[in-house]
């Protein structure tokens, strides 16, 4: 990526994003996890579920705090870095972001406020509510988020004015429904559950190593374990209809990540390993499994997944057609609102769809329609991202995904199935430790495949990233890119250190004591008092 300012606008949102997403995920999962613990307390009226889900929930509240803090700034550069952007596809991609802020910045908000200081001001039950509320209301908010984005990988519901040179929604259901947001909504989530449940069931390890708070360590690593096994095998689902998609709605991206250059005849086969040439288009040390691409990509056995050289074919024609549109665009403006004819407007309606195309000539030459063919063989060109990170980077993805699945499912067998003394199992419990920050590594992982595989485009076959950005001076944006990046490390080091905390302090023994309605377990609270 070339350091210039749209280099550096890229280097500084991909930064600012990479950073949220450290917390993002935890919220979501934890909610949704102290919700099912919640209701297991509520249901048995046994304390200890009290006690975990009270110690989690100070976990939970620290990590929200953080994501907060580090999420407001990235709708803020949407405006300042990303000025046409927003002139451009503001009208849709607004509404969306409204949704998000109105939920998590009141909805949201109030109830994990009602959360932690109702517990003595509710009933049980009435807290229960507010718990369910609150889980539910965070993967909301985050719903709005993926809505937008799933909306710039593949825009529906809308259409460009000519008159205004902005994206218009003319269906806010289509961008609601869009099966690429919901599939990413989907696949964001139970990716965040399951790091909810590895965090959990982690930190429970940990006890049972020291051998402090074994009682609970032990009923939250079944709850745990139950709830993680399910996210991570329909976190596997979802991951395989999320490349369904891609491969049927950005055949670019879908060829980047499994460095297909050639066509192959159908059904394609998997690469599972491969070096990647960009220069050659062509891969080194190859070793695939025929069909598999095939059956994962297309559902069938007759579709081809398309290699580049065919895509950048395509594109280029794409390129020419969008000239067609540009000039077609340039002359009704020229009309400056009067009648268009209806030769002018067949033209621009036959053409229109390829306009993105043209603009990425806007690169080389101010006017697209005075582009040469070795500039529109360039602008097509463009249209390649760069294979190598975006091949090893979703296979480091998917092993990781394999790991979760069969890490909750190991502890799920032996403490619950089994019924297992865990401590027996040091190594397993070494390992959960040392996967706390695993989950974190894949979904970085995949938020990359996500947004680097889509280059060059900032809303796919729209608008370019070169024409979106703001016209700032690159040294402006990249003080602001180490300031950030200064800020937000200090904020991480300050969260891990008050989870540290937390996780030394362990569990507050009080909250062992029985209320009206409990079942009275004076053994766990002698125990729980020794140990403090």
């Amino acid at each position: 990526m070339d350091l210039d300012i749209v280099g550096i606008s890229r280097l500084q949102f991909a930064t600012t994003a990479l950073y949220h997403f450290l917390f993002v995920p935890l919220t979501l999962g934890l909610s949704i996890l102290l919700a099912v613990m919640e209701t297991i307390y509520v249901a048995t009226r046994r304390p200890v579920w009290r006690q975990i889900v009270k110690f989690f929930g100070v976990l939970f509240g620290i990590n929200f705090a953080v994501g907060v803090g580090t999420g407001l700034v990235m709708e803020f550069q949407f405006g300042m870095n990303w000025s046409y952007y927003s002139h451009y596809v503001g009208d849709i991609f607004g509404a969306p972001l409204a949704f998000e802020a109105l939920m998590a910045f009141f909805l949201e908000a109030t109830l994990v406020g009602m959360f932690f200081f109702g517990w003595d001001r509710i009933t049980p039950k009435q807290h229960l509510i507010v718990t369910w509320a609150m889980a539910i209301g965070t993967n909301l908010s985050a719903m709005w988020i993926l809505i937008a984005n799933g909306w710039m990988q593949y825009p529906t519901g809308s259409q460009l004015n000519p008159h205004t040179l902005r994206m218009e929604m003319d269906s806010i259901w289509g961008v609601i429904t869009s099966p690429v947001a919901q599939a990413k909504f989907l696949h964001t989530v139970t990716a965040g559950y399951t790091y909810g449940a590895i965090f959990v069931i982690g930190i429970s390890a940990w006890f049972l190593l020291k051998k402090h708070h074994q009682e609970m360590a032990r009923r939250a690593i079944i709850a745990a374990s139950a709830f993680g096994l399910c996210a991570s095998l329909l976190l596997v689902f979802m991951g395989d209809e999320s490349g369904y998609l891609v491969g049927k709605h950005q055949p670019g991206k879908m060829a980047a990540i499994e460095a297909i250059w050639e066509t192959e005849p159908a059904p394609a086969a998997f690469n599972v390993i491969a070096f990647p040439d960009q220069e050659a288009r062509k891969n080194h040390y190859t070793i695939h499994i025929p069909w598999i691409m095939g059956l994962m990509g297309t559902r069938s056995t007759s579709k081809q997944i398309p290699g580049f050289n065919d895509i950048v074919k395509d594109a280029a024609n794409h390129v020419r057609t969008g000239i067609a549109a540009y000039d077609a665009l340039q002359q009704i403006r020229a009309l400056k609102g009067k009648p268009v004819s209806a030769e002018l407007q067949k033209r621009w309606d036959e053409t229109s769809s390829k306009l993105g195309y043209a603009l990425l000539l806007k690169r080389y030459v101010d006017d697209p329609r005075q582009a040469t063919d070795a500039q529109i063989q360039q602008a097509a060109d463009d249209t390649i991202p760069q294979v190598a990170p975006l091949f090893w980077s979703f296979r480091l993805m998917v092993a990781l995904g394999a790991l979760f699945v069969a890490l909750t499912g190991g502890f799920f067998y032996l403490a619950a199935v089994r019924g297992k003394q865990l401590e027996n199992y040091k190594w397993l419990l070494w390992l959960a430790v040392f996967s706390i920050p695993l989950p974190l590594v894949a979904i970085e992982m995949g938020w990359f495949v996500a947004e680097y595989g889509r280059q060059p485009w900032a809303i796919e076959g729209v608008l370019p990233v070169a024409v979106a950005v703001s016209n700032l001076g690159a040294g402006t944006v990249l003080f602001t890119l180490l300031g950030f990046i200064a800020l937000y490390t200090v904020l991480l080091v300050v969260m891990l250190r008050l989870l540290l905390a937390a996780i030394r302090k362990g569990p507050d023994p009080r909250d062992l004591e029985a209320l009206p309605g409990d079942t009275p377990m004076p053994t766990l609270v002698a125990a729980a008092n020794a140990t403090a």
